[in-house]
């Protein structure tokens, strides 16, 4: 059994919690399935909205499935989080992201 289906397994026992989204998703990410990855990582932060490596990497998976709004949206409320929690560095990396979201929002 790999990793996702592990994660999957746990989820259907029961075991939903915002970590468990967040790790399903990045492994979903990683595996090339986004639809499944945005899924994942946005139920990641409606459990928990001071999650803010949720937030990155929901805005990186928004990014991308070519969503620049939404990805700037998930960006922008995680610089918020990692900010209140005096997370510098993961603020510092989704001002970044947010960035280049905004720059390909100014393409269109």
């Amino acid at each position: 059994m790999n990793m996702i289906e592990n994660l999957k397994k746990m989820l259907d026992n029961g075991q939903d919690s915002a970590l468990l989204r967040y790790s399903l998703g990045t492994a979903c990410q990683k595996s090339g399935d986004l639809s499944q990855a945005r899924e994942h990582l946005a139920e990641a932060v409606r459990q928990d909205a001071g999650y803010s490596a949720a937030w990155k990497a929901y805005g990186k998976v928004l990014v991308e499935l070519d969503q620049p709004q939404q990805a700037a949206d998930a960006f922008t409320q995680g610089i918020a989080v990692a900010e209140k929690k005096g997370d510098i560095q993961a603020a510092k990396e989704m001002k970044v992201f947010l960035k280049r979201a905004e720059k390909k929002l100014n393409e269109w």
